[in-house]
């Protein structure tokens, strides 16, 4: 069985139903919630198939799949799965632990041209899984697919360990931004976009 996620243990009681509450509200007064994506977007073909780690209430697979790519929305957080479902129709959403992701075995055999980690979500995992989440996501992306992992560096993952880890998942670092509209990395940055590519 999984170790609880940092989502669990790290927040309070209502924290998920509170989190879906607010992306509806920002949704319904227009904000720009599509920047990762657009990120994403660029780095891959028309029409690819794109699997959305940690994917939340659904926000990014559902710009994503409005921009043609097929998508796959995974979340440990049944709550955020459901609303991700009801709001979003399309992406398929389905509920399951990063640190022991098994798409297969939930009917999603194909590999993936790309896998966007958005939101935080590496900051989330269970403490000790980061390992073995990068494995996990890179196991379901195809040679030479790209993997684009986006958190703030004040979180408790310092960006070397990413590195380390990413590696150690056969993953290979191509680019690092500070901001999902790419500004230029800085070692003071308060956010990191880490694009990486599993090798050919």
């Amino acid at each position: 069985m999984a170790k609880p996620t940092r989502w669990v243990t790290d927040t309070k009681p209502g924290h998920s139903q509170w989190y879906v509450d607010r992306f509806r509200r920002l949704a319904a007064e227009g904000a720009d919630l599509a920047g990762e994506a657009r990120m994403v977007d660029a780095l891959v073909p028309p029409g690819s198939r794109i699997l959305d780690a940690g994917c939340g209430t659904g926000r990014v697979a559902a710009a994503l799949a409005a921009r043609g790519h097929t998508l796959v929305g995974v979340d440990a957080d049944p709550t955020l799965v459901e609303a991700a479902r009801a709001d979003h129709p399309g992406p398929r959403f389905l509920v399951a632990d990063l640190a022991e992701l098994d798409l297969p075995g939930q009917g999603e055999p194909e590999p993936f041209d790309a896998a966007v980690v958005a939101g935080n979500v590496m900051t989330f995992v269970a403490p000790g899984t980061e390992p073995a989440v990068l494995a996990r996501i890179a196991a379901h992306v195809r040679p030479d697919g790209v993997v684009v992992v986006g958190f703030g560096t004040d979180r408790g993952y310092p960006v070397a360990d990413l590195d380390a880890d990413a590696v150690a998942a056969g993953l290979r670092l191509e680019h690092r931004f500070a901001t999902w509209d790419l500004r230029p990395w800085r070692d003071d940055a308060e956010f990191a976009v880490t694009m990486l590519r599993r090798p050919a």
